[in-house]
């Protein structure tokens, strides 16, 4: 026997015991759904409570921003879209990223909520961030990488969908 052979038959999983791997693996997503969440929420209270933002036009506006980003986006029509209505898009995307973020912290309808994020991103991706060269310098395509795994996998640990889950069980 060699030594490999040994460590594995003596130990059993050469990364620690079976049941620690088992339970450090369950917790593996909860780091970033808390940093997901917890940034949903500071970036749709930022846009919300930000009025210059919140404008039509002016500097650092909504609207400024979509003009701006307009003949670089990949989807153009989204932007004109958004531009028929800045403010109304502004207020939109910050109460989308309120109930994105809120419900990836609280792990409710986390599925869904990841997805909404997922979206978001990917919209952001495809009109504000688009023109970043090289294309990993735009940070809104990291973010929907990011959602992914959440979209998957849900929140299966300390949410509100594993108490729903686990009430409906005990009901039956």
């Amino acid at each position: 026997m060699t030594h490999s052979h040994r460590t594995t038959a003596t130990h059993g999983n050469a990364g620690g015991p079976p049941g620690r791997r088992a339970a450090t693996g369950r917790y593996a997503l909860l780091p970033l759904r808390v940093f997901l969440g917890v940034t949903f929420v500071y970036a749709g209270l930022d846009k919300i409570t930000d009025d210059r933002f919140m404008a039509a036009s002016g500097t650092g506006s909504i609207g400024d921003l979509m003009r701006a980003v307009r003949d670089s986006s990949a989807v153009p029509w989204l932007v004109d879209l958004a531009l028929k209505n800045p403010e109304g898009f502004g207020y939109g995307i910050a109460l989308g990223e309120l109930a994105v973020g809120i419900g990836t912290l609280a792990g409710l309808l986390a599925r869904l909520a990841a997805l909404g994020g997922a979206l978001i991103s990917l919209s952001l991706w495809l009109t504000v961030s688009w023109q970043s060269d090289p294309y990993y310098y735009g940070n809104d395509l990291a973010y929907l990488m990011a959602w992914l795994p959440l979209v998957l996998a849900g929140a299966p640990l300390l949410s509100l969908d594993a108490a729903l889950a686990a009430r409906r069980r005990r009901a039956r």
